[in-house]
């Protein structure tokens, strides 16, 4: 089943139970998937392009929150998380912080690598194999924390 046939089910069901905060989540994976469709075409819209405007979605959620949460206003923070939570229940499971310094590890192993001078080979290689499996930023702290 494809994310946007999913996303509508997903639709149906919120409208059913009024559930707004999910239903407005879903129109906004749904507006995102028709316009990556309209710019790129049917055909070029792979699995995981699906993958990186769900992160990129879930990363604007959670940005406005804290910016919000910053300037004090929580009000506009909470529906923001919310929306990230619901986004976030159609991206594969994230890697535990465990399992991603192993195989950061692995990767630093098999580049070679043994400074910050290396970080960016690291990183095209970690960035490229974790992709859908862990957030960037938390690549990118393990990574430097383990070169250092």
């Amino acid at each position: 089943m494809s994310l946007q046939s999913k996303i509508m089910e997903q639709m149906k069901v919120a409208m059913k139970s009024k559930d707004t905060v999910a239903l407005q989540s879903l129109r906004a994976i749904k507006s995102e998937i028709l316009l990556a469709n309209t710019k790129g075409g049917e055909a070029g819209f792979t699995e995981d392009d699906e993958i990186k405007l769900l992160q990129k979605l879930v990363k604007q959620r959670k940005d406005s929150a804290a910016l919000y949460t910053e300037q004090g206003r929580e009000d506009l923070a909470a529906p923001e998380l919310a929306e990230a939570a619901v986004i976030s229940q159609f991206l594969p499971e994230q890697m535990s912080t465990e399992d991603l310094k192993v195989f950061i590890k692995k990767i630093i192993a098999n580049t070679g690598a043994t400074s910050m001078k290396d970080m960016g080979k690291v990183m095209g290689m970690a960035s490229k194999e974790l992709a859908g499996k862990a957030d960037g930023k938390a690549i990118s702290t393990l990574v430097k924390e383990l070169l250092s």
